[in-house]
């Protein structure tokens, strides 16, 4: 099983009881992403400390307030270790008034060129924002591998689909009861480019929820969505491993 997205650095444990607790579950790897960049180098350390673990570079457009020539230069740099295999995340969040929308989409356009000129994917956070990320990505991002991380608009389910090398990325809410669109759009997804994740510490899925959520307790979205696609979990197991190897390149 893979967790396609993470965040080590802020979950509690220290990563070491993480990745352990992660390998008992059936986790053979785990995408650790930073946000900025304390956490992005501290995905890079996670990712030479382990070999289970790799890690994304980029800036939040939470945190990309100011995002500048010298932000950029510091994630190309970033960018450039043999275990960072994605850019980002990044994207749109006009949900919270972290960072001005025109910083945000400034660090935007800059990852997506990030991305096209290391030939990495392009992880991407949206919320209250869809339409406006995705004619950015479809204006900008053309020829980028593009990972839709903690899929959240069923209703453009067809439109992301159609594109076919972005990838549809799903978390711990797909599992909640209320989440039957969600549940719904997993179905039209196809295997190639089904990914899971954990978003830990957030989202932890149905069977823990209410706990710190972890990479371990991907293997329960899985799970989820094995019987929601009516295919025995070790071929699900097998289809995301494949897709996640597509979309990483690892």
């Amino acid at each position: 099983m893979i967790d396609s997205h993470t965040h080590l650095a802020f979950c509690d444990p220290p990563d070491t009881e993480l990745v352990a607790a992660a390998v008992a579950a059936g986790v053979e790897r785990i995408l650790t992403v930073g946000t900025d960049g304390v956490t992005c180098r501290a995905a890079l350390v996670a990712a030479e400390d382990f070999p289970q673990v790799y890690a994304a570079v980029g800036r939040h457009p939470n945190s990309a307030a100011g995002f500048d020539d010298a932000d950029l230069a510091e994630l190309k740099a970033l960018a450039a270790h043999e275990k960072c295999v994605a850019i980002g995340e990044t994207g749109l969040d006009l949900y919270r008034d972290f960072a001005p929308r025109a910083d945000q989409e400034r660090a935007f356009l800059a990852q997506i060129d990030l991305a096209r000129e290391t030939g990495l994917p392009l992880v991407i956070h949206t919320r209250a924002a869809e339409d406006d990320t995705l004619a950015i990505l479809e204006s900008r991002a053309r020829g980028v591998r593009v990972i839709l991380h903690c899929f959240s608009m069923p209703d453009r389910i067809g439109d992301c689909v159609a594109h076919p090398d972005w990838w549809i990325s799903f978390a711990g809410n797909v599992t909640y009861p209320a989440a039957a669109p969600l549940r719904e759009a997993a179905l039209r997804v196809p295997s190639e480019r089904l990914l899971v994740e954990t978003d830990a510490p957030y989202l932890s899925p149905q069977p823990v929820r209410g706990k710190p959520n972890q990479p371990a307790n991907v293997v329960h979205t899985a799970q989820a969505l094995a019987i929601e696609r009516r295919v025995p979990y070790d071929e699900l197991e097998a289809t995301l491993a494949d897709s996640a190897a597509r979309a990483f390149a690892w």
